[in-house]
């Protein structure tokens, strides 16, 4: 199972319907309360984080699964603007495994669902 620490309609939906289309189960949440009670609840082979999510506080979030013993292995993928370098490094200072600008992120999408299966 993957969990997707996604809040934009958008990637929502792109995720939902690639995930479908190659049999990946995807659980999504909308805040870092839900993701890390998900997390808690049955480890996700695979944690996606939208980065420039305000709402869903992803480096907050990795903060707390790299603080917690039972969730510091779980990879984690954070796609973000490929413009927004203050971003990309504080996600990287902060834990997140792979960093990916948005165009790569739905490009690889597939293949990174797949990945994680």
């Amino acid at each position: 199972m993957v969990l997707a620490i996604v809040d934009d309609l958008m990637f929502t939906s792109k995720i939902k319907t690639t995930a479908a289309l190659i049999g990946v189960p995807v659980t999504f949440a909308r805040s870092r309360e839900s993701a890390l009670a998900e997390m808690r609840k049955s480890a996700p082979s695979l944690v996606i984080l939208d980065l420039n999510s305000i709402r869903t506080d992803p480096l907050g979030t990795v903060g707390a699964m790299k603080g917690h013993a039972a969730l510091a292995a779980i990879p984690t993928i954070g796609f973000v603007s490929h413009v927004q370098t203050e971003l990309i490094e504080a996600a990287r200072q902060a834990g997140v495994d792979e960093v990916m600008a948005r165009s790569a992120f739905t490009a690889r999408l597939a293949e990174i669902l797949k990945g994680s299966s």
